[in-house]
């Protein structure tokens, strides 16, 4: 009941794990914004929602920096302000380190991180100025560690936990709290999304993937975390769970059991 009528602000919207969050805020009595670059799809989450006036469609493409502040002056307007940013949108890789072309490197950094800290940029000058707010960045496992096939990935989200453990001590006497929320694998689209060494899609959905945490069971999660404004939460399965268990006390270990994963 914390989050009923506060205003949402979701990136990645969607499908996977944003598209859960957008209709478990919705059946809440949340205001909802959604964004992401496909609108259709925006729409289909809208007709899906309990109460779709107070579902707003907010198009967004995360690697177009110049639009932020004006996207977030729109977003402000819609339901006369924001109580929380959701910052999920992002795309993963499935690629060896030496095949990766370098331009695929920066596109991961472009959307993961560049777009997620240049989106919290722009509005943080609205949550600054009223002194309450909450910023919510969906990072991942591989914000903790580190497997083959996710160099520029991994390297991604690990950058954004320094970035927002940082901006974290920087607004505690705002009153502004910064949530960072690591799934496991989690039954989405995102291995079909993921980008391979040239850069296209990867196409393919991965059996650990297939086997992963419903997303509507991970927004239900993720929702707790955020209404009690934890700094970080691990939303996993057991064996992710144990890796940053083991990354902490045990990384030789660990090392040693990640270099047996298959990467042909």
């Amino acid at each position: 009941m914390k989050l009923k009528d506060k205003t949402i602000w979701i990136t990645g919207a969607s499908s996977g794990i944003g598209k859960a969050l957008a209709l478990a805020f919705s059946e809440i009595g949340s205001n909802v914004i959604i964004s992401s670059r496909n609108e259709e799809e925006l729409k289909k989450v809208k007709a899906e929602s309990k109460d779709p006036e107070k579902l707003k469609i907010l198009p967004l493409d995360l690697v177009d920096f110049d639009s932020f502040k004006k996207k977030t002056e729109t977003a402000l307007s819609l339901f006369n302000g924001l109580d929380i940013l959701i910052n999920n949108g992002g795309v993963s890789q499935r690629s060896l380190a030496a095949d990766t072309a370098l331009e695929v490197d920066k596109k991961l950094f472009d959307v993961n991180y560049f777009g997620t800290i240049g989106l919290t940029k722009a509005v943080l000058p609205y949550f600054i100025k009223n002194e309450k707010g909450q910023i919510v960045v969906i990072s991942s496992i591989m914000g903790k560690l580190g497997t083959p096939l996710r160099s520029a990935y991994a390297g991604s989200k690990h950058a954004l936990h320094g970035f927002f453990d940082s901006l974290r001590a920087e607004l505690y006497n705002k009153n502004i709290a910064v949530t960072l929320i690591c799934p496991g694998y989690v039954n989405t689209n995102v291995s079909k999304n993921a980008l391979t060494g040239d850069g296209s899609k990867f196409n393919k959905m991965d059996e650990a993937t297939s086997k992963g945490l419903d997303p509507n069971d991970f927004a239900q999660k993720a929702i707790q975390a955020i209404a009690a404004k934890k700094h970080e939460v691990v939303i996993s399965g057991p064996r992710e769970r144990a890796a940053v268990y083991l990354k902490r006390f045990y990384p030789k270990f660990l090392a040693k059991m990640i270099r047996k994963v298959n990467v042909t």
